[in-house]
């Protein structure tokens, strides 16, 4: 059975809790995967990247930000099949309508993507 890590930070680790949640494949009912449950310190430590992250990105400037995005807008693309089977086994969903799902988020890349032009 796949186990889903933590990452934090740029980095994969396993928790240090020993406690674990089913994740369920809407279509079967089956259990396809664990996810690790946080201390609370690992949830601190995602907090503080989070916010050494945030102050980093703020003051990047918009043009580089945007090429960052347009890259994501990239691999978004490239990797449609992929994220839609793991976004329908996530959610039940049918393919053509995770497809829609993922489009519709890169409609929102793009749009970021242009906000330095605005």
């Amino acid at each position: 059975m796949r186990d889903i890590r933590h990452f934090i930070d740029g980095a994969s680790f396993e928790g240090a809790s020993g406690r674990f949640g089913d994740v369920f494949n809407p279509n079967t009912g089956e259990v396809q995967a664990r996810v690790q449950l946080a201390t609370e310190g690992e949830v601190d430590k995602a907090v503080q990247a989070a916010q050494n992250a945030f102050e980093a990105w703020s003051s990047t400037n918009p043009q580089r930000r945007a090429r960052v995005m347009f890259e994501f807008k990239r691999l978004v693309e490239a990797n449609m099949d992929e994220l839609a089977e793991m976004l329908s086994s996530e959610h039940g969903k049918v393919i053509a309508d995770s497809k829609g799902d993922i489009q519709r988020g890169l409609e929102v890349i793009e749009f970021a993507c242009g906000i330095p032009h605005a």
